[in-house]
């Protein structure tokens, strides 16, 4: 028997993700450990995880050097690759919205260019192009995109909200939601079939652990 190969999400959802697994059995004790390996190995169950940066766990599963994911619902958004999404595994939540000083409310619904700083630029170019009809700039941004507006760089951001105090902290606000972000367990498309048995009886026990 071969290994199924895990990538899990570097951050705020690797912990999470690491128990939802342990709960139905699926636990690596040398993840549990602090090193700098980059692989861990579950020998008894041929089992592999390794944790990568949030954009490129789904490029892992892609192209198969994980057969399963595990990533925010934003990476596989933004990135757009060919994968099996097999659930909504319900933690890691918060939301995807339209941001910006309250007075660029009105601007928003008369203007037609608005240039939009965020971190997801796939994402937002789609919601104002396809979901709004406005013409957007999208500018970049890999750090805190909410200094776009505050220094004007950009009349609104596009990014993920989870309590809004560091939006209200700097005089920002939501103006409107993109969508819903949760972890999501994803698959090759190729590992669905060739381990086929393995993974959906993974796909079950963790559909049977969140009463999904």
């Amino acid at each position: 028997m071969g290994y199924l190969t895990f990538a899990l999400t570097k951050g705020r959802l690797a912990e999470d993700a690491k128990k939802t697994l342990a709960d139905i059995g699926l636990a690596c004790e040398e993840m549990k450990e602090k090193s700098r390996k980059l692989i861990f190995v579950n020998e008894e169950q041929r089992l592999r995880f390794f944790l990568a940066k949030a954009d490129d766990v789904p490029t892992y599963v892609e192209y198969g050097a994980a057969d399963i994911g595990i990533s925010g619902a934003d990476s596989l958004l933004e990135e757009g690759r060919n994968l099996y999404e097999a659930m909504d595994l319900g933690f890691g939540k918060c939301r995807m919205v339209v941001a910006g000083p309250p007075e660029i409310r009105e601007k928003m619904g008369r203007v037609n260019n608005i240039r939009v700083s965020t971190k997801y630029p796939n994402i937002a170019a789609r919601h104002f192009y396809q979901k709004r009809r406005q013409t957007a700039e999208i500018v970049k941004l890999n750090g805190s995109v909410e200094l776009g507006p505050i220094v004007g760089l950009s009349d609104v951001i596009v990014d993920i909200v989870e309590s809004g105090s560091t939006l209200q902290e700097n005089g920002l606000v939501v103006l409107e939601e993109v969508c819903d972000i949760s972890a999501r367990l994803v698959v090759n498309r190729v590992s669905m079939k060739t381990e086929y048995d393995r993974i959906t009886d993974i796909i079950r026990r963790l559909k049977e652990s969140r009463g999904v």
